[in-house]
């Protein structure tokens, strides 16, 4: 399962940072940079309209290679000159062909929050994306029990009302829907309409992956989404500005 071997590889990378840098001195390092404040991502999301995460990535499991010419800063850039309201940067190395210099880069040159993407079964990895500069992480609901959510908590992010149920028992303030299975990687845009009644009180919704048109966006919007988190669409794009444009026309 590809899942499974992404989880492999990523307990790979995370076993040899650690013998670089301990958890102990990554920890120490978080612990000495400025507190967050006044919750960025999650206010940027919770503006009117809905928010546009913005996502950076190179390749993908099921589509390989996206974006040959990869230049992360400068698309990093488009986006927040688009009207992005945050970036999400993939730093999982082996399938996604991230990394975190790339995350480090772009953000030394964006103002807008940015969410760490990866597979995270470790609080080195929590401390990590702190150090790097994140405003937010991405704690996937089908790899983390229930405990580990609770104990690593910030952002989650679900596919089935399984996983949903252990996001909802840590009261999550951000949960994001993927329409995008994880252990098949099929897209189904109805998976945010399925799921998006069954949250129990007033979250801000995400809706990631598979939005391609105008049509997609009405869709997803009409399920009660207050943002989307969209990486091909953008990473195949010859004029980010003029997609996002398109895909803000019918809201």
């Amino acid at each position: 399962m590809i899942l499974d071997e992404i989880a492999a590889k990523t307990r790979e990378r995370v076993a040899r940072c650690k013998e670089n840098v301990s958890l102990e001195e990554m920890k120490k390092k978080a612990l000495s940079l400025p507190a967050e404040t006044g919750f960025p991502f999650e206010k940027q999301l919770k503006k009117d309209g809905v928010s546009f995460i913005c996502e950076i990535k190179k390749a993908s499991p099921s589509k390989g290679v996206i974006a040959e010419d990869f230049r992360p800063v400068e698309i990093a850039i488009a986006y927040e000159d688009a009207g992005a309201a945050a970036i999400s940067c993939l730093t999982e190395e082996h399938y996604f062909k991230g990394g975190s210099k790339y995350f480090a880069d772009i953000r030394a040159k964006v103002d807008i929050p940015m969410l760490r993407k990866d597979f995270i079964f470790d609080e080195y990895e929590i401390y990590e994306a702190k150090v790097l500069g994140a405003d937010a992480i991405l704690l996937i609901a089908a790899i983390l029990s229930e405990e580990k959510i609770k104990e690593f908590y910030d952002l989650a992010k679900v596919h089935n009302e399984k996983e949903l149920k252990k996001v909802v028992a840590c009261g999550c303030d951000i949960i994001g829907i993927n329409n995008r299975n994880l252990k098949t990687f099929d897209v189904d845009l109805n998976t945010t309409s399925k799921l998006a009644p069954l949250i129990p009180y007033e979250a801000v919704l995400v809706s990631e992956s598979g939005m391609k048109d105008e049509n997609d966006m009405k869709n997803v919007k009409e399920q009660g989404a207050d943002a989307v988190l969209i990486g091909e669409t953008f990473m195949r794009s010859d004029n980010i500005k003029e997609t996002m444009k398109q895909l803000r026309s019918c809201l």
